[in-house]
């Protein structure tokens, strides 16, 4: 076994180690998700707090390290008779990105379930975690149903296995402690909610720290026992450290003052639910007894939700994850004043109720929360904010789109305007809920949520031979097939003699994921008549829904001579969201150029996942300009994409009175549909369709 490196040797990622380290005394907190980029120790961290978790006592040779003391009684080994526990160390298991549901929640033998009513179980990865740490890499990456079961199962302390009637329970208490990147795609609201506390960890700008980082990194690759060796006191210091605060924590007093700040603050920034206000107290509490103190500070409060509210304050997928101080502050700072003003009114004479005159109160008091003694009283206002210099300065110039052509868009000359005819990127319109875009047929893609699609979760359609492993039995089927052997095969008894050939694996249908490749026209034709606004919310409201049915996304735009690949194929929508924003527009309008760099994308990504079908989105006028027969070369381009197959919507952005019909007429090229800005919304079609129905039942 190789040795780890040790936890405390590591350089800096303060609040990386303060979140582990607050799980490792309270479990129940509920674990830590750690964002951040590559290369930042997140699962260097990880592994070493296993060397100074406490070592556990099992009953020896149960599969599920039941607890000697108080073992389990649903355990699938037990009963377990009063016997003499075994230590061991405390297990950090790893779930691998691409790991089964059986393997992450174990597998029942169902032929002899059918044959012979035994619960067969093989445990999977979280019996192995019970009672230590379940480590998930890049849980972002995870299908959706995988995090699903480990979420409940965090949640419940409990996993249940089901096929066809036959379960099995086991305990399964972990820390659990997942990291990601966040470039690679977001994890659902829903879902960050249920991680107790959030860190975010970057690499240090500070040289010294830097060089240290590589001096010790090196070290421990030269000799890791010896670099081990020479951390042990501080490791073994640590590891007491973590034992006293576990004792120490059922004596914690979380006070009435504590608790009326934690719901103050968990109010006042809108989390959902009450699992914040429950997280706080908790890691709250833990924070008290990890500093050696038996009662809850404001400080304590302060730090605490630092760490469990920053993930649940995000509204939508493009949120950045963070929590303002300064209003947090002030949210604290308010809290202590009403609590004084309710001692005050508890040790006058008047009795409960608010005081007839309230204005002598906020001066009354010798020690008002005013004179800088509220908890981050200390801590500067937040200046540089992102309100700075985000709203585009008007220009003193004439509309250019008043001017004549709209290719001479960009003329703004204030200062820093932007020179080549490019302009200031402009603001989205407001999001709206999109008409569902799909590719026709049946698919074998990622689950997902957008197209027809095989899956390993759905409807049951058929059933079939398995291939490999049975992971989904179709009951019916494999009766119907072992029913014509039974006299061949001697059965007696009522029950029913089952072959591995008799087994049926149900095929069933879901919806999958699909590559959603958006092809945006920024040229200036669409920035003329002040439509790049509402095109960049379309697109917008076009990536939230992709967000929500879990596709990859991709991002192509084209203006002046060539077009541009912004974003390549990616889980992270809200990285979409973010090129999107920032987006000039301005110049000619390559529409073949645009076309035939996304059939240089789709022909990549078809050979990285073959079985991740794409959907081409085109938003754009129709037009095509610059360069000899831009018209016909577009026509082209499509006709390309259509001998292909490829599914494709052409968003068409064309305004005014006169239409020339060129969006509509690129999608007969594609081989797709066209739908224009107002059709895109859910809302108009539903309208759109109630109509059809109501003129043809007056038909």
């Amino acid at each position: 076994m190789s040795t780890p490196y040790p936890f405390t040797a590591i350089v800096g990622q303060d609040d990386l180690r303060l979140g582990l380290l607050l799980n490792a005394v309270s479990p129940a907190v509920g674990g830590v998700l750690v964002r951040g980029e590559k290369g930042t120790a997140k699962s260097t961290a990880v592994r070493a707090l296993a060397a100074l978790m406490p070592p556990v006592a099992v009953v020896p040779g149960c599969r599920f390290s039941c607890d000697p003391a108080s073992p389990d009684p649903a355990c699938p080994d037990g009963p377990h008779a009063a016997a003499q526990g075994v230590s061991r160390p405390a297990r950090t298991v790893e779930l691998p990105v691409g790991a089964s549901e059986d393997r992450l929640v174990g597998a029942l033998d169902i032929e002899r379930a059918l044959a012979e009513g035994v619960k067969a179980f093989e445990p999977g990865l979280l019996a192995d975690a019970h009672r230590g740490i379940l480590y998930v890499d890049e849980v972002n990456l995870l299908h959706d149903h995988l995090v699903d079961l480990l979420l409940d199962a965090a949640a419940m302390g409990a996993s249940y296995v089901e096929r066809e009637g036959v379960s099995v329970r086991h305990a399964a208490r972990f820390l659990l402690v997942g990291t990601m990147n966040p470039e690679e795609g977001e994890l659902r609201p829903q879902l960050l909610d249920r991680f107790g506390l959030t860190v975010e960890v970057a690499a240090s700008r500070d040289t010294d720290l830097r060089v240290e980082v590589v001096r010790r990194r090196l070290a421990y690759d030269d000799d890791p026992a010896a670099f081990a060796a020479a951390w042990a006191d501080e490791e073994s210091a640590l590891r007491e450290r973590i034992t006293a605060a576990r004792a120490l924590l059922p004596g914690v007093v979380l006070g009435d003052g504590a608790l009326r700040r934690i719901a103050a603050t968990c109010a006042a920034f809108e989390v959902d639910g009450m699992r914040a206000d429950i997280v706080m107290a908790r890691t709250a509490t833990a924070l008290a007894a990890w500093a050696g103190r038996d009662e809850v500070t404001a400080d304590d409060v302060r730090q605490a939700a630092l760490l469990a509210l920053p993930h649940r304050r995000r509204r939508n997928p493009f949120d950045a994850p963070g929590l303002d101080e300064e209003k947090l502050d002030d949210t604290l700072r308010e809290a202590a004043e009403e609590e004084g003003r309710r001692d005050e009114g508890r040790r006058g004479d008047d009795g409960p109720g608010p005081d007839p005159d309230p204005d002598p109160d906020p001066d009354s008091g010798p020690e008002g929360p005013d004179d800088g003694g509220g908890p981050g009283g200390g801590v500067p206002p937040q200046g540089g904010g992102p309100e700075d210099g985000s709203a585009p300065a008007p220009s003193a110039s004439p509309s250019p789109e008043s001017q004549g052509s709209p290719e001479s868009q960009g003329s703004a000359q204030g200062p820093g305007a932007p020179a080549g005819g490019e302009q200031r990127p402009v603001a989205a319109a407001e999001p709206f809920r999109t008409k569902m875009l799909s590719v026709p047929g049946l698919g074998e893609g990622a689950a997902g949520r957008r197209s027809r699609a095989r899956t390993e979760h759905g409807r049951t359609t058929g059933a079939r031979r398995p291939e490999g492993a049975l992971t989904k039995l179709h009951l019916a089927a494999t009766v119907q097939a072992a029913a014509p052997h039974q006299r061949a095969r001697g059965r007696s008894g009522r029950g029913l003699v089952v072959r591995r050939d008799d087994l049926r694996q149900a095929t069933r249908e879901g919806r999958e994921g699909n590559l959603v490749l958006f092809v945006v026209d920024a040229s200036g034709s669409m920035a003329a008549r002040q439509r790049m606004g509402a095109v960049k919310g379309a697109v917008l409201s076009l990536l939230l829904d992709a967000y929500q049915r879990r596709d990859k996304v991709g991002l192509v735009t084209f203006r002046g001579r060539d077009a541009e690949l912004v974003l390549p194929p990616t889980s992270s929508v809200d990285a979409a969201a973010a090129r999107l924003e920032t987006l000039p527009t301005g110049g000619r309008t390559p529409l073949a150029a645009g076309l035939l760099k996304a059939h240089d994308v789709l022909r990549v990504e078809r050979m990285r996942d073959p079985s991740r079908r794409p959907l081409l989105v085109v938003v754009t006028d129709g037009r095509a300009t610059g360069g000899p027969e831009p018209v016909a070369l577009a026509a082209r381009a499509g006709r390309l994409h259509a001998a292909e197959g490829t599914a494709s919507v052409v968003v068409d952005c064309e305004s005014g009175i006169v239409r020339l019909g060129l969006a509509a007429q690129l999608a007969r090229d594609l081989g797709g549909t066209a739908v224009t800005l107002d059709d895109l919304r859910a809302d108009s079609i539903a309208g759109l369709v109630k109509d059809v129905r109501a003129a043809g039942r007056a038909a």
